[in-house]
């Protein structure tokens, strides 16, 4: 998924601030649970977002909901709300967590495939697609899409490997055609 140069910008920040203090893997741990926050609760970009508040209640706000996580977190999620950034706190966590797993040897991959995948599936793809995209290993996202006729699609990063019936048959069509 595209992010934005800001959510980026402050990512890469946030996490060379992570790193030169060790807390990589906590600042990343911290991020996914500002993640499923806003995840489970889309309103609350919306009242971050909303005139009647004043960035010093929002950022109030943001430090009462999210009270056990580090200042680094906190100072960076009120700096976004002072440039009336708050659409980029989900984006700017998605950026650094992909930040510290490429720092990890390790990359998210998409696969859509007709049925869910099992533990051992996820595994063997990870060790098969790793190495194509020159990492150790890869955080599989399996996303059930039932109108593929069989196969799976692999996104990482900006590479597709589709290797679903539907393209199979899509090439062999073009192939017969000529």
């Amino acid at each position: 998924m595209s992010k934005s140069t800001v959510a980026n910008r402050y990512a890469q920040a946030l996490f060379e601030l992570a790193k030169q203090h060790g807390q990589v893997e906590t600042v990343e741990s911290e991020l996914r649970t500002v993640q499923q926050v806003l995840k489970d609760n889309p309103d609350y970009i919306l009242l971050l977002q909303s005139p009647k508040l004043t960035k010093d209640q929002k950022k109030q706000l943001v430090k009462q909901s999210f009270s056990g996580l580090s200042h680094n977190v906190i100072n960076t999620m009120s700096i976004l709300i002072d440039r009336r950034r708050e659409t980029e706190i989900a984006p700017m966590a998605d950026a650094f967590i992909e930040l510290s797993l490429a720092n990890r040897g390790t990359a998210v991959a998409y696969v859509h495939s007709a049925t869910k995948l099992s533990e051992a599936d996820k595994a063997s793809i990870s060790q098969a697609f790793a190495a194509r995209v020159g990492k150790q290993s890869l955080q599989i996202h399996n996303i059930v899409d039932s109108t593929l006729l069989g196969g799976m699609r692999v996104r990482i990063g900006n590479r597709i490997f589709d290797g679903t019936l539907r393209s199979k048959l899509n090439r062999l069509e073009r192939e017969l055609k000529r």
